[in-house]
């Protein structure tokens, strides 16, 4: 009997609330009805695409988009440290946010927020590929969450604690973290840059460093301009031009000679995601795939919602 009450109010407002109100709403329920459509079919294609890319070995990778399974590393030199607390690691996302109270209204703002972009390795049992992770989709296995007094953190997770934190909970402090050792999926743009195998657009090349010394006439007037008119002519164009070929030539001799380096970057190709995960391939394709059912699952009641509104509203007007 509430319930047959409850509907019974629901659609007398529906018919005669405001017109703003009520579109306000109805506006709210497409947006969230395209969104969580969207989301669906954007998770359900990762899943595909792993489902559907097999996994490489380093070693005898073609060019392209590739996907392999492995650990990370470090690189030599300075170690890459997550900036909250303090942990050597592979890979970091953080965020910092601050307590605001108004009146009854209270919020979370966010105040400073990174992740890295630092290079690390990614090694199988054949060989290493370097990961430059600027653009991927990370999943981390570890991330940290807790609360302190001052914009900064002064003490790690491991010392919050409710009776100690209590009254002194202003600011909210979260950091993703992948580490040396862990197992590490990842899909991308692959490629092998250096050695006798390098190829190069001979012609492009040159274009860009003519490109570059253009925006230093300077130089360009003190290296060619030999009866020193204040131009170039055509004669001493051609000389640029001949200058710039040889060094580009030099550039590619230098990297044809340097030891081979496997790279895997962002493919900037929206049909082809950069994934790194440090969870299994398995359960990543679980995650997706639940993502996706769960969105499809809101897209359909949300659009039955706004679709039942919308109608009964038209209908009564």
């Amino acid at each position: 009997m509430e319930s047959s009450h409850t509907g019974a109010g629901l659609s007398a407002w529906i018919q005669n609330a405001p017109a703003d109100d009520f579109w306000c709403i109805a506006v709210v329920l497409v947006i969230a009805t395209i969104a969580c459509f969207t989301g669906a079919f954007y998770f359900f294609y990762k899943k595909r695409i792993i489902e559907d890319t097999p996994t490489s070995k380093i070693r005898s990778a073609a060019q392209g988009y590739a996907e392999f399974s492995g650990h990370g590393e470090l690189m030599e030199g300075q170690p890459i440290t997550a900036p909250l607390t303090r942990t050597i690691c592979t890979w970091y996302k953080y965020k910092i946010e601050e307590y605001h109270r108004s009146g009854k209204n209270s919020q979370w703002v966010t105040i400073d927020q990174g992740n890295s972009d630092e290079l690390f390795l990614l090694l199988d049992d054949t060989g290493q590929c370097v990961i430059d992770p600027e653009g991927a989709y990370v999943t981390p296995a570890r991330k940290d969450c807790w609360y302190g007094h001052r914009s900064r953190p002064d003490r790690g997770p491991s010392y919050d604690r409710s009776w100690f934190s209590f009254g002194s909970r202003r600011y909210r402090y979260s950091e993703e973290r992948m580490h040396p050792g862990e197992s590490l999926y990842a899909i991308g743009l692959y490629k092998t840059v250096g050695g006798a195998n390098s190829q190069f657009n001979i012609n492009e090349d040159v274009r860009d460093m003519l490109g570059e010394w253009k925006k230093d006439t300077e130089y360009l007037m003190t290296r060619f301009d030999k009866n020193r008119d204040g131009q170039i002519d055509m004669e001493e164009w051609q000389a640029v031009r001949e200058e710039a070929y040889q060094a580009v030539m030099a550039r590619h001799a230098d990297v044809q000679n340097m030891p081979p380096v496997n790279i895997l970057s962002d493919t900037h190709d929206g049909r082809r995601p950069f994934l790194l995960s440090a969870v299994p391939q398995s359960i990543l394709v679980r995650r997706f795939n639940n993502y996706s059912s769960v969105l499809i699952i809101l897209f359909l009641v949300s659009g039955a919602i706004a679709s039942w509104m919308i109608g009964l509203r038209l209908a009564s007007g």
